[in-house]
């Protein structure tokens, strides 16, 4: 990337964290605030509805499509949709968990809404911002942006509700919000020479996309790429209770430590890509998958020691940090012209799907087969995912020959 480009890398930093960390405070740190406040757990589990726009936010990514004829209108999206959220974060502030809980989920689904919006005209912006060459650097620091804001979500914002108090942190909270614009409404660069924004698509055009050649065996990679890690991320707590480690250990070995190693591989993988192309990166980020899988069930043969469920948990969190770019840039190569938000937002939303499905997967195979053989199975669909990115891009070197 040349030297005068790289001041987008920080703006692009700040609005994916600036996303992140109310996103991990609602959808896990609140959960145990609730329950140290002796919520039901069906109460608990409502909660997940907030999530709900992030999975159905592709239906009104073509209104946001269209909506974009400059730069100008992209900036506008982001800093309205900041703006509403801020709001929306400050008011739930006023009211209380326990006497207005329906109220104050309504108002966080709201909010997600407003995220889910943002969300899609930054990745508009960034897909027409960064050149082919710089998009796994900038899918670096998106991902980065994403991991080191769940920290922050997750861990710092927990701390600090025990000194400042609900209201006072979702004060603390649209505030930074707020404080994540400013990198973007100081940056003034026009897009490339090259960019052109030309909107005009129905909502019929998001299923066009699966009618692309060839789009169908991508989208196979897209299910299943994550398959061999995301049932043992969905599993690694329990498996670590049952092993007798306290709330304290597993909360920094899950939740501190295997963030952090991610933030830092996305970063890494980046580079990686820009070294080695994203064929190559898309064969060893998933051989660091069957790594994960492979050494989980090897230690899982007794009971590991502490240093063996460190080093299994890194190399874990590892590989997803490193999946997550490679998938985010070539998904950004995918997307027609025009219809970048519909179609970025589109695959992504495919991995979230099919990631929650190997989630409940994954609990009923370990149910089934216990840990060991569950993470032998999780090995296993990594390497089916392999088999699958083989197939896909020897058809796809075939049909261009």
């Amino acid at each position: 990337m040349e030297a005068k480009n790289w001041h987008k890398l920080p703006v692009l930093f700040c609005l994916y964290i600036a996303q992140s960390i109310p996103m991990s405070f609602f959808s896990t740190v609140v959960p145990v605030i609730m329950r140290q406040e002796n919520y039901s757990l069906q109460s608990i589990g409502l909660l997940q509805l907030v999530k709900l726009p992030w999975i159905l936010k592709f239906l009104w990514a073509p209104i946001v499509d269209n909506h974009t004829r400059s730069l100008r209108d992209l900036r506008r999206w982001i800093v309205a949709s900041e703006l509403f959220y801020a709001i929306i974060i400050l008011s739930i502030g006023f009211f209380n968990l326990q006497a207005d809980f329906k109220l104050v989920i309504l108002l966080m689904v709201v909010a997600f809404i407003a995220s889910a919006t943002q969300d899609i005209a930054v990745d508009i912006y960034a897909i027409l911002m960064l050149k082919p060459s710089e998009r796994s650097i900038g899918n670096s620091i998106q991902s980065a942006g994403t991991f080191v804001g769940s920290i922050f979500g997750t861990g710092v914002l927990l701390i600090a509700y025990h000194y400042f108090g609900w209201n006072y942190l979702l004060v603390l909270l649209a505030a930074f919000v707020l404080i994540a614009l400013v990198p973007l409404l100081s940056y003034r660069q026009p897009l490339p020479s090259s960019t052109a924004i030309v909107k005009r698509i129905s909502f019929t055009d998001i299923f066009r996309f699966f009618a692309i050649k060839g789009m169908y065996k991508w989208v196979l990679v897209l299910i299943f790429y994550y398959s061999g890690i995301i049932g043992i991320l969905s599993m690694v707590k329990p498996y670590l209770v049952d092993l007798g480690y306290n709330i304290k250990q597993i909360g920094f070995l899950s939740g501190i430590l295997g963030t952090s190693v991610a933030a830092i591989s996305a970063f890494v993988a980046g580079f990686i890509v820009k070294k080695i192309g994203r064929k190559t990166s898309l064969y060893a980020f998933l051989a660091a998958s069957f790594g994960a899988g492979a050494f989980f069930w090897l230690i899982s043969h007794g009971t590991p020691s502490m240093s063996l469920l460190y080093a299994a948990v890194m190399l874990l969190w590892c590989s997803y940090g490193l999946s997550t770019v490679i998938i985010y840039t070539i998904a950004m190569d995918k997307v027609r012209p025009g219809c970048e938000g519909t179609d970025f937002t589109l695959q992504i939303v495919i991995t979230h799907l099919s990631g929650l499905i190997f989630a409940v997967i994954s609990g009923r195979l370990a149910d089934s087969f216990g840990y060991h053989n569950f993470f032998g199975i999780e090995a296993l669909f990594s390497l089916i995912a392999m088999i699958i990115l083989s197939i896909t891009l020897r058809q796809s070197n075939n049909a261009n020959q």
